[in-house]
C-alpha cells in the first residue's frame, strides 16, 4: 500500500487522473505515459524534423500504413462516415432476367452444359432465333494462337458453297482494258480515274474492293479511309489479283475473309436462317476444314478451344470439336 500511495503522490504532481480505485500497474503507466511525453515535448524542436508538425505527420503516415498492411478500409473523417450512403444493397438480377422476353423464352431450349455436335447445333440455332427477321447464322472459334505473332495471325478466305445471304456489292479498281471482262463478272462499280475521284469524295457504296497490283500503289493515300473499313485490297484475301474477273466471280459466289481478332476469336457468319439446316451445315464444314488447314507450324498445344453458334441476337449454342 506504501508504494501504491507514493504513486498516487507522484500523480497529483503531475495532475493525472488517477485514484486508489486504480491498480498499481494502471497507475505507473499513466505515469510513463505522461513522463514521456515530458520528454517529447521537450526535445521538439521549433522547424525541421522535429518539429512537432513533422512529428505529427510521421505518426500519421505510419498510422495509414498499418491500416493499409491491415486491409482496414474504414474512412477515418467522420464527415465522411456521415455521407456514406444508408440503406440495403443494391440487388442486380441476374444477366438472363436482363435480357427481353423473346430471348428468355428461346434460351430455355439450350442446355447450359451441354455440348452439341455441329449438325444439332446448326438445327437449334435456327430453332432459337428470336428475331422477326433473316438473322445471320454466327460461327466463332476461340483459338490457341497468339495473334501478335507474325506467323500466327490467321487470315484466309473460303468460298462457302451456299454463299453467305448477303448481297455483296463489289467493286474493281484495274485498267480501262479489263473492265469489260469485271462487268461481265458481276462487278457492281468499275473504273480507274473516276473511281479514284469517287474515294476522294469518300463515297464507299461497295463491300470488296479488287484491284491489279500494278494499281495498289495509288491506293496508297487512301489506307485511312479504306483500311479502318476492311475494304484495302489484300493478297492473302484475294482481292489484289491480276485476273479481276475471276476474283470478282469468286466473290460473288461466296468467297469470304476471316481473321483472328486480338482475342484470338475468329468470327465468321455462315449463311441465314432461312438457308436451313443442311445448307448451314454444309457451309460450317467448309469454314472448319479451312481453319483447321491454316494450323500453324510453330504452335504448341491445342489449336482449337472452343466453338460455338449463335444467330445475330439468339444464345450462344456451344459445339464440340
Amino acid at each position: 500500500m506504501a508504494k501504491k500511495a507514493e504513486l498516487l503522490e507522484k500523480a497529483a504532481e503531475l495532475k493525472l487522473e488517477v485514484s486508489e480505485k486504480n491498480t498499481i500497474a494502471q497507475i505507473e503507466g499513466a505515469i510513463a505515459n505522461a513522463e514521456n511525453h515530458e520528454v517529447r515535448e521537450a526535445t521538439v524542436a521549433k522547424a525541421g524534423k522535429r518539429s512537432q508538425k513533422s512529428i505529427d505527420e510521421a505518426e500519421e503516415k505510419a498510422e495509414k500504413e498499418a491500416r493499409k498492411e491491415a486491409g482496414d478500409t474504414t474512412p477515418q473523417d467522420p464527415e465522411a462516415e456521415a455521407l456514406a450512403k444508408k440503406g440495403p444493397a443494391p440487388k442486380v438480377r441476374p444477366l438472363i432476367e436482363r435480357r427481353g422476353k423473346a430471348y428468355r423464352k428461346v434460351a430455355g431450349k439450350v442446355e447450359k452444359d451441354k455440348v452439341y455436335s455441329l449438325a444439332d447445333a446448326m438445327a437449334l440455332a435456327i430453332d432459337t432465333n428470336p428475331a422477326k427477321f433473316d438473322a445471320s447464322v454466327e460461327m466463332h472459334v476461340r483459338l490457341g494462337v497468339d495473334p501478335r505473332q507474325a506467323d500466327q495471325n490467321i487470315r484466309a478466305t473460303v468460298a462457302l458453297p451456299h454463299g453467305t445471304g448477303r448481297t455483296i456489292r463489289v467493286a474493281v479498281f484495274a485498267p480501262e482494258d479489263q473492265h469489260a471482262a469485271a462487268k461481265k463478272a458481276g462487278a457492281d462499280v468499275v473504273g480507274d480515274e473516276e473511281f479514284l475521284k469517287q474515294l476522294d469524295r469518300e463515297d464507299i457504296n461497295f463491300d470488296i474492293l479488287v484491284a491489279t497490283p500494278a494499281f495498289m500503289p495509288r491506293l496508297g493515300k487512301y489506307a485511312r479511309t479504306l483500311g479502318p473499313k476492311g475494304l484495302m485490297p489484300n493478297p492473302k484475301s484475294g482481292t489484289v489479283s491480276a485476273d479481276v474477273a475471276k476474283a470478282v466471280a469468286d466473290a460473288k459466289a461466296g468467297k469470304v475473309e476471316y481473321r483472328v481478332d486480338k482475342q484470338a476469336i475468329v468470327h465468321l457468319s455462315v449463311g441465314k436462317v432461312s438457308f436451313g439446316s443442311e445448307k448451314l451445315l454444309e457451309n460450317a464444314r467448309e469454314f472448319m476444314s479451312s481453319l483447321s488447314s491454316q494450323k500453324p507450324s510453330s504452335l504448341k498445344g491445342n489449336y482449337i478451344h472452343s466453338i460455338s453458334v449463335s444467330t445475330t441476337m439468339g444464345p450462344g449454342i456451344k459445339v464440340e470439336q
